[in-house]
């Protein structure tokens, strides 16, 4: 104990200090401020206590203390002693103190191993000597294989890696050998310490990995070993095949060892107990039967499948599901079921099983392979599904069963449409009453908030409107009587449901039961309830809802909301920590949510329930912030410093994401508060006052995050936040953003070369370039976002922010993805416009060349920025009209330049041709390309440039363009015709053009557009001759005709008077499409 507590006064630690202990807490670390004298005989009095002490546990403490004083003073020189102490005693002949000399080895790695290197081979035959030899005990051997591990990770090279490659027989025999003495306990350890090395370095196995791995599916075969040291060996080869970033692929190179080790995994599967308790679908025993066996077959199944991806995985399980298929054992029926589940690969066919073990896993199949292959399985399968599905909701004789069956229909109706859903909504709801109102609990709770308010949701109010007055009642009732501890869950879920119901069919059919429904939560948040209670999370997100559902007419019930929600809010971690290796173990067995991680010699246990909850209330402060803006105002002082701490919270990533998407919403709320003179006479200072304290957390909170994910959350909200506060930004906060950004876009680059380095490894494949694929998207979205930021602040400060634009220049053209770096000189150009012509030498040939780029987001970026330069480049663009043609032509006449891919770079070309038309006629030949222009037009995919394109065709008519009306108007019927698809036929299919998704006309023009071109019209009648109209009324199709014929009553006028006279029969055919107003 003195050694602990010794240890404990003189080290700090930092690692858990940074994040548990408040910023104000005195610091504990004595060493500093004891005389030095005192700190000599201290170092001595440790040293000759490792040498003299016999106690094994105690010189474990001892060994602890000496590491961790160590660490602090070796990068200071200041116990000089050590390493020569350290070299004596495991060159001794006492096996005490070579294993206490590896001991400090082991934890000293870290932080020496610069010192050590001009030692290697002084260390490699110190390891290798204590391993193999025949004289060290197995405590010798596992400290120097915990040494020799942990001295590897920390070689910054892979040849000095290489350079310990021989010791791998050697370590691997200290494993066998404890196992082939019956030392089991001693086999885990070195287990444990065998994964680590795999998760870290698992290069360092390749030479001997078909050796290793052999090894230790041998121990995972062996039926006579302890569970624990089969699972640890399982658990070695899953780490190396999810190392996908240090080796990628290179499990995959060993397809025989994939099989046997996927067998071991389903064989888990099959230590499992038809326990009665299973079948009486008492939520508590929802596991039972279940072995810890079974379970680890079931995660690493998961694991493994998504480690290796499914070309290795399905040929493997294709080998061994049909022999589990065909075997008489309903063990083994359900072990290839949940197989199929965890791999996600089909089980259609499978609901005929008698055993109801079986059938639960046939449907807990059927539910995984919902999500995992959705929409498709949706489509080709639900005749069969569905109905089978409601069929087993029939199955009073297995609850268990039913509420499966309940709950996989929610996930089947993920992802279906409503035409697909709708019909059989009337034999599932009437199932899913019966269950209600007769069921057992656990079948009550899952339909209850599942199936029939979720996916009804999804589908659309209408189609639940009529089943409201049937399913809310029997809701309330649960709400109102489910009161005792056991239904405690059920109330919560009838909550959860009727919150569901409520934002489905909308506030008016729902606001008389919204009053009752609000009265019984109050009441049940004054009420006093225990901890674990699940109804205070389900409540938080009750009233969110019901929030969402009732919009401001919520506001008079955040007053009884608010308090609860900020205290849940404010809930702090609950952490313990404990020394890794002590004896006194986490408690775990009270609480299933704590979970302990060890980094490196501690123990941390944290309370997940405590996370969960917090998270959930931190979204539900964002969600009321968000739906009630201005109305949120009372409760800004509160969350805002609750949430902007939060920022850097890396107990739980949820707590995170949702305080950093809560900052921009409390600045909208903020400012809106002040502009309608609700603000209680606060004004803009106000704003400015919480902008300078959301956004240079946010900035701080961005340059510390680790996770990809995260970062672009946070650029996404700093985007947002910069565009609300607007010119209320200092410099000096710029100056940190711009600063921050850089930091970003070089780690991203940093990420980038990691990723492309891996595509050099040997075992690449394609299956790992899926994943590299996935994470360059992740980047992709990363560099997107920093693109908004900066064209944020380009557009706020115009040509102020242009010094900064300097300073980024070289990192913006650094960047990969080069879409983003167009974009932003696109910003300058349309921005700042004459005081960008300066760029223009320097970007402009980038962005020519970039316009038959072949990626097509790229060429949309670039032919957008030749428009921009073309309207205020002026005669800095004009040398280079020729050259922008040239490239604008192959991009609109390329054959596939209308499919979906590529129609918006094809829009925006047709864009920037008319701006060079408009702004640049003396430099072209006008005769040719504006007919070529026009001929283009209209332009549907890009909504945006198509009002530009189409209020400039209107403009070019007015001033009666000769180029674009032709020699004798012939270029007139052209005009008409789009002016016709302009204002005619209200919707059309943009799959028309390639693209996906229905378009109303009146999206290509604005309002006053519109109107331009009805005066247009008009003015074409009064002034052309009628033998010009009749000739343009013949030049258009007939399906053109047609659809004149067919609009709506005034543009049906318009076109009639505007080809007067002809013949009244060409009007009056009868309408065949359907007539919208405009």
């Amino acid at each position: 104990m003195s050694a602990i507590l010794l240890r404990k006064q003189l080290t700090r630690d930092d690692s858990v200090a940074s994040t548990v202990a408040p910023p104000s807490a005195p610091s504990a670390y004595l060493w500093p401020r004891l005389a030095p004298s005192t700190q000599s005989d201290i170092k001595s009095l440790l040293l000759a206590s490792v040498q003299r002490e016999e106690v094994k546990s105690i010189c474990k403490k001892l060994c602890d203390t000496v590491s961790e004083l160590a660490s602090n003073l070796l990068l200071e020189n200041a116990w000089p002693d050590i390493l020569p102490f350290m070299f004596q005693s495991v060159t001794s002949d006492s096996p005490r103190l070579q294993e206490s000399a590896l001991l400090i080895f082991s934890q000293l790695s870290q932080y020496i191993g610069d010192i050590l290197l001009p030692h290697l081979s002084t260390l490699h035959t110190v390891f290798l000597n204590a391993l193999s030899s025949a004289t060290s005990t197995p405590d010798v051997r596992i400290a120097a294989l915990g040494a020799a591990i942990n001295f590897i990770q920390c070689l910054p090279s892979t040849s000095d890696r290489d350079r310990f490659q021989d010791l791998l027989p050697a370590m691997m025999r200290t494993l066998t050998e404890a196992l082939n003495s019956g030392q089991e306990a001693t086999a885990q350890e070195a287990l444990e310490l065998l994964i680590e090395l795999a998760g870290t370095e698992p290069k360092f196995l390749r030479r001997q990995l078909v050796e290793v791995v052999g090894s230790m599916l041998q121990i995972a075969e062996a039926d006579g070993l302890e569970e624990g040291t089969r699972h640890l060996a399982v658990e070695f080869v899953i780490t190396l095949a999810e190392a996908r970033e240090r080796a990628p692929g290179m499990m995959r190179r060993l397809p025989q060892f994939v099989g046997r080790l996927f067998a071991v995994l389903m064989k888990m599967l099959l230590d499992i107990e038809d326990d009665q308790a299973w079948h009486s679908a008492e939520s508590e025993d929802e596991d039972a039967g279940e072995t810890s066996n079974y379970s680890v077959g079931q995660e690493c199944l998961d694991r493994l499948s998504i480690a290796l991806g499914g070309n290795t995985i399905v040929p493997v399980a294709s080998e061994l599901l049909p022999a589990y298929l065909a075997a008489p054992e309903w063990q083994k029926h359900h072990a290839a079921l949940i197989t199929l589940a965890q791999i996600a690969e089909g089980c259609s066919k499978l609901f005929s099983r008698s055993a109801s073990r079986v059938r639960w896993a046939a449907i807990n199949a059927i539910g995984q392979l919902s999500t995992d292959l959705g929409p498709d399985l949706q489509v080709q399968y639900h005749q069969r599904v569905l109905p089978a599905l409601a069929s087993a909701m029939d199955d009073f004789q297995n609850p268990r069963v039913q509420a499966h069956a309940a709950s996989a229909i929610l996930n089947f109706s993920e992802n279906c449409t409503p035409e697909i859903l709708t019909p059989y909504l009337d034999g599932i709801v009437s199932k899913l009453l019966v269950l209600l109102q007769n069921g057992k609990q656990m079948v009550q709770e899952g339909p209850n908030s599942t199936s029939i308010s979720c996916r009804f949701i999804s589908g659309g109010f209408e189609h639940f409107q009529k089943y409201y007055d049937a399913v809310m009642p029997y809701l309330k009732s649960i709400l109102m009587t489910a009161s005792d501890k056991s239904r405690r869950m059920l109330r919560a879920k009838s909550m959860e449901c009727i919150s569901l119901v409520g934002m489905a069919v909308g506030k008016e059919k729902f606001r008389d039961d919204a009053k009752q429904v609000m009265e019984v939560l109050m009441t049940l948040q004054g009420s006093q309830m225990e901890s674990d209670d699940p109804t205070i999370s389900y409540m938080l997100q009750a009233w969110a809802r019901l929030c969402k559902c009732l919009g401001k007419d919520f506001l008079p019930y955040m007053s009884v909301v608010m308090p609860p929600l900020l205290q849940s809010a404010q809930l702090k971690p609950d952490v313990t920590i404990t020394s890794a290796d002590s004896d006194d173990d986490i408690d775990e067995s009270d609480d299933e949510s704590i979970e302990t991680i060890t980094l490196g010699d501690k123990r941390i246990g944290i309370k997940t329930s405590v996370l969960e909850e917090k998270a959930t209330a931190c979204n539900m402060l964002c969600c009321y912030a968000d739906e009630l803006k201005e109305g949120f105002y009372p409760w800004i002082d509160q969350v805002a410093p609750t949430l902007v701490p939060l920022l850097k919270f890396y107990f739980h990533e949820e707590v995170r994401k949702a305080a950093v998407s809560a900052m921009p919403e409390l600045l909208r709320s903020a400012k809106l508060a002040v502009e309608k003179g609700l603000a209680q006479g606060r004004d803009e200072s106000y704003v400015k006052q919480l902008s300078d304290y959301i956004i240079p957390a946010l900035v701080d909170a961005l340059n510390k995050e680790p996770e990809t994910e995260i970062c672009a959350t946070m650029l996404d909200s700093l985007n947002e936040c910069i565009q609300i506060s607007g010119s209320l930004l200092s410099e000096s906060q710029v100056r940190c953003i711009v600063d921050e950004i850089k930091h970003v876009i070089t780690a991203s680059s940093t990420r980038k070369r990691e990723r492309d380095e891996r595509t050099k490894a040997e075992d690449f494949d394609a299956d790992e370039g899926e994943f590299l694929r996935e994470e360059n998207e992740q980047e992709e979205e990363v560099l997107d976002h920093v693109g908004d930021c900066l064209g944020a602040l380009i557009k706020t400060f115009k040509a102020s922010f242009l010094p900064f634009f300097d300073e980024l220049s070289t990192f913006i053209m650094a960047m990969w993805e080069r879409r983003v770096a167009i974009c932003l000189f696109d910003d300058v150009a349309e921005q700042c416009r004459e005081a960008a012509l300066k760029y223009y030498n320097t970007y402009l040939p980038f962005l020519l060349e970039s316009c038959n780029d072949d990626d097509p987001d790229v060429r949309q970026a670039a032919v957008y920025g030749v428009g921009v330069c073309a309207e205020f480049g002026g005669s800095v663009f004009k040398p280079l009209v020729g050259e922008a043609l040239s490239r604008l032509n192959v991009v609109v006449r390329h054959p596939d330049a209308l499919k979906s891919e590529n129609v918006t770079a094809y829009d925006n070309a047709v864009s920037a041709l008319g701006k060079i038309c408009l702004f640049h006629r003396d430099s072209i030949d006008a005769a040719q390309v504006v007919p070529a222009w026009l001929n283009c037009l209209p332009i549907r995919a890009d909504l945006i440039e198509a009002k530009v394109v189409h209020e400039q065709l209107c403009t070019m008519v007015e001033r009666w363009d000769r180029e674009l009306l032709g020699p004798n108007n012939e270029h007139l019927p052209k005009i008409v015709q789009v002016f016709a698809e302009i204002l005619i036929s209200p919707i059309f299919d943009r799959g028309g053009c390639g693209c996906s998704g229905l378009v109303r006309r009146k999206d290509l023009a604005t309002e006053q557009t519109a109107s331009r071109v009805i005066n247009l019209l008009r003015q074409l009648q009064q002034t052309l001759p009628p033998s010009v109209l009749a000739s343009t009324w013949s030049s258009l199709q007939p399906q053109q005709q047609l659809t004149l014929q067919s609009s709506s009553q005034p543009n049906r006028e318009l076109f009639r008077a505007f080809f007067f006279p002809f013949p009244p029969l060409l009007f009056s055919l009868p309408s065949v499409i359907t007539n919208h107003s405009l």
